[in-house]
C-alpha cells in the first residue's frame, strides 16, 4: 500500500522586512499549537530587506557591535534560532518550513540532515557539487552557499535556511558570517559566473524538499495582506 504524503502548503511572502516575517511564522506556529493538524504545515518563501541576525548566543554580540551593523544601513535582530550572525537581504532565497515534525519524524538532527540534503540536491540541479561540513550549513569548498539555523520548539520547527542567489555579497564583509572563522561565502551566481535570481531557484527548492521531506507541495498565495 503507498503511504499517504503530508501535504506542505507553499507561500510566498515575497521581499518582506524580518519583523513582518517573524510574526507570520508566530502566527502558523500558532496554527499548529492549536490545532495539530496536518494541514498547518507550511513552508514560507521570502527575500529580507539588509538585516543582520544573532541567534541564541546573544552575549556575544555586544550593543556598540549592534551600532555598528545598524550603522551600514541594515536592521539588527536578536532570534531564538541556533547559530551565530549572519546576513539576509535581496538576491537571498529564504526560507521558513513551520512544520510539526510528528507528521515526519520526531528527530532535530534528522529534520537539519534533510534541510542540508534538500540545499545539495538544489545545488546539484543547478550543476554544482556542494555538501556538508562539521559545521550547519551547506559549503562549496570552503565557502558556504546556505546558512541554517533552526528553532524547534513542541517538535514544531521555525526559522530555517537562507541560500545565496544573486545578493550582494559585500555585507558579509561587515561580519565573521556564522561565527566561523578561516571560511567565506559564495552563491550560486558566483559559482556559475551568471546571473541566478531568486525566483529560478524556487522551482529547484521545492522540488528538492518535496523529495527530501517524502511530501505534496500545495502552492498558495501570499499572504503579505494578513501581516
Amino acid at each position: 500500500m503507498r503511504m499517504q504524503k503530508t501535504v506542505v502548503r507553499v507561500v510566498n511572502l515575497g521581499l518582506i522586512p524580518y519583523a513582518s516575517a517573524l510574526r507570520v511564522q508566530q502566527q502558523h506556529i500558532k496554527k499548529h499549537l492549536d490545532t495539530s493538524s496536518k494541514s498547518s504545515n507550511t513552508l514560507l518563501l521570502c527575500e529580507h530587506q539588509p538585516v543582520y541576525t544573532v541567534g541564541i548566543r546573544q552575549a556575544l554580540y555586544s550593543a556598540e557591535e549592534e551600532e555598528r551593523l545598524r550603522s551600514l544601513g541594515a536592521e539588527f535582530f536578536r532570534t531564538n534560532r541556533g547559530g551565530l550572525i549572519t546576513f539576509h537581504g535581496p538576491g537571498q532565497l529564504v526560507c521558513y518550513p513551520i512544520l510539526n515534525l510528528n507528521f515526519f519524524k520526531r528527530s532535530v538532527r534528522w529534520y537539519v540532515c534533510q534541510l542540508e540534503r534538500t540545499v545539495i540536491s538544489l545545488c546539484g540541479k543547478f550543476g554544482i557539487e556542494a555538501a556538508t561540513s562539521p559545521d550547519t550549513g551547506v559549503w562549496v569548498n570552503d565557502n558556504k552557499i546556505c546558512a541554517i539555523g533552526i528553532h524547534c520548539g513542541r517538535y514544531i520547527t521555525s526559522h530555517g535556511l537562507a541560500l545565496n542567489c544573486n545578493a550582494d555579497m559585500r555585507w558579509f564583509e561587515n561580519i565573521v558570517p556564522c561565527g566561523i572563522v578561516g571560511k567565506g561565502v559564495t552563491s550560486l551566481s558566483q559559482e556559475l559566473r551568471r546571473e541566478v535570481s531568486v525566483p529560478e531557484a524556487v522551482s529547484p527548492l521545492l522540488k528538492a524538499f518535496s523529495e527530501h521531506f517524502h511530501c505534496d507541495l500545495l502552492l498558495e498565495d501570499s499572504e503579505i495582506n494578513t501581516i
